[in-house]
């Protein structure tokens, strides 16, 4: 089948006609997340049958890969080998340190509004989304806007996983597979679901079974995920957040300068929350083994002051 791939221009004209900019007030920096209403979490809530709960984000690991040079570190404070003077009674413990980087290809983590700046033309001034200045993330002190303590009280609503590799009938999309609507469309009808107002959108490639059987490091800068023509699509279905089991835009980029529709237009423009790197396989045979593709989602993400992302351990609830 044909699709339509847009032009590096019209990508870049999204930025005006895709645009939620001042649709919940010049001040807001929610932007889709103002799309999950109480009602929605209401009927999200509905959802919970089974009473299974299922984590859909990888374990953070400490080893450096192809994909993430500088993997996360953990420190032990103190430990149980070191032993305590021998007339010593009562209570030891343990203690961790932990470095993270907010970001990364095999860390499930929450982008924030700050963690993309946008500038629509040469010469013209680079934007968060809404307007907000670059400026206001700061070498010294990070995010004073768009930080993700505005999701302090965490994200619940409806999620739907669009299962393409399912679709497709392989246990992953090979690296750089592009994504199109018609793909998320056709997985709609093969699942009997359909992705409304407010839902979190989960799109499943198989990476990380694609990760598993063939390894880290084959093709490291090229990962399946939606081509930008995507774009209009999330706008009209009007999605509150996007999760992917890769860093949501597929690779490599076809346009540079983009870098990355999805994160670029869409986080500047739509004000679209991105939850990048997530593993949906425990969630997806569920969903198949219960024939129903629909769930309550919880995202509890750290209240990490002045952060522009966070790692989650998104919780689907069936």
């Amino acid at each position: 089948m044909a699709r339509e791939r847009p032009t590096e221009s019209e990508i870049f004209g999204w930025f005006d006609t895709l645009s939620n900019w001042g649709r919940w007030g010049k001040d807001d920096l929610l932007g889709t997340l103002n799309l999950i209403t109480p009602e929605k979490r209401r009927a999200a809530a509905a959802l919970v049958r089974e009473g299974i709960h299922i984590s859909c984000a990888w374990p953070i690991s400490y080893e450096p890969t192809p994909e993430v040079p500088a993997a996360p570190r953990h420190f032990m404070l103190a430990s149980g080998d070191e032993e305590p003077p021998a007339d010593s009674i009562g209570r030891t413990a343990s203690a961790d340190a932990f470095v993270l980087n907010g970001h990364g290809l095999t860390l499930t983590h929450l982008d924030t509004p700050s963690h993309t700046f946008w500038r629509p033309a040469p010469g013209k001034p680079r934007t968060m989304f809404n307007g907000f200045s670059p400026s206001l993330v700061r070498t010294r002190d990070g995010a004073t806007a768009g930080s993700i303590e505005l999701v302090g009280n965490g994200i619940v609503t409806r999620g739907v996983l669009l299962d393409i590799a399912r679709l497709q009938g392989v246990d992953y999309l090979e690296p750089g597979t592009e994504i199109f609507p018609e793909d998320l469309e056709a997985a709609e009808a093969a699942q009997g679901a359909r992705v409304e107002s407010g839902d979190a959108l989960f799109i499943r490639t198989g990476h990380p079974k694609y990760r598993t059987q063939v390894g880290p490091a084959v093709r490291p800068g090229v990962q399946a995920g939606p081509q930008a023509a995507c774009l209009p699509w999330f706008r009209a279905r009007d999605i509150a957040l996007l999760g992917c089991d890769v860093a949501n835009d597929v690779r490599p980029i076809e346009f540079p300068r983009t870098g990355g529709p999805v994160h670029g237009i869409g986080m500047s423009a739509l004000g679209l929350w991105l939850m990048d790197s997530g593993n949906h396989e425990e969630l997806a045979e569920a969903c198949a083994r219960l024939g129903r593709w629909e769930f309550m989602l919880v995202i509890a993400p750290l209240k990490l002051h002045n952060g522009t992302a966070s790692p989650v351990n998104p919780i689907a609830i069936l």
